[in-house]
């Protein structure tokens, strides 16, 4: 099989035949550049959303417990989608992405914050940190299929942690809708990502059953 021509996605569930490397670390890789693991990104963070937006009235508690999972998650996710770049500089905003993740979801977990509006902060910087890096990333990482969709994700990100930091709430279930709403919506962009990034290895030959490309 010749290679590919041109700027595809240069990624799948697990290399082709002949591949080089099939170690634990380039396993890892494989599977940061599934599709699928961005799907299981956007679940971990649309699920929660939707559980706060149809029981906004649970307890501090509750609330504290789901948004720690949620961080927990989305910085296991995101360490092991740092490795789906082939270029180690370009790792760095998604482990940094990844630790804040795991710190802050340590922080709603161990030690449950008093009020809605301490949650919310912690939040509102985890989006609007991680949004900044993944901006950088959608900008100075080389050959990224569908940049603009990445780019539209970080700069939700952004909006979301900027809204959640900045704009007060009357009350703490306004709050708390607002951060359910945010997730909704994060979550409904990474599925977008999702399929797009499903399409592209469709055209590029790597998801089963997809025609491979031509000489």
């Amino acid at each position: 099989m010749s290679e590919p021509r041109g700027q595809r996605p240069r990624a799948g569930l697990s290399y082709p035949p002949g591949a080089a490397g099939t170690g634990p670390a380039q396993a890892m890789t494989a599977i940061a550049r599934s599709w699928t693991w961005i799907l299981a990104s956007a679940i971990v963070t649309l699920v929660p959303g939707v559980l706060i937006l149809v029981w906004p009235d649970e307890t501090l508690h509750v609330l504290a417990v789901v948004l720690g999972l949620y961080l927990l998650l989305g910085g296991a996710i995101r360490f092991v989608t740092a490795f789906a770049r082939e270029d180690h500089s370009d790792r760095l905003p998604g482990l940094l992405v990844a630790v804040l993740y795991v710190l802050a979801g340590v922080l709603c977990l161990r030690h449950p914050l008093q009020t809605i509006t301490a949650l919310a902060l912690v939040v509102g910087l985890v989006w609007l940190v991680s949004g900044v890096l993944t901006l950088y990333t959608a900008i100075a990482a080389k050959d990224l299929p569908h940049r603009g969709v990445v780019l539209g994700a970080a700069l939700l990100g952004i909006v979301a942690g900027i809204a959640v930091l900045a704009l007060p709430a009357e009350s703490a279930r306004a709050l708390t809708r607002l951060l359910g709403l945010w997730l909704v919506l994060l979550g409904l962009v990474e599925l977008a990502v999702a399929f797009t990034w499903r399409a592209a290895l469709r055209r590029s030959g790597v998801v089963p059953g997809a025609p491979g490309p031509t000489d």
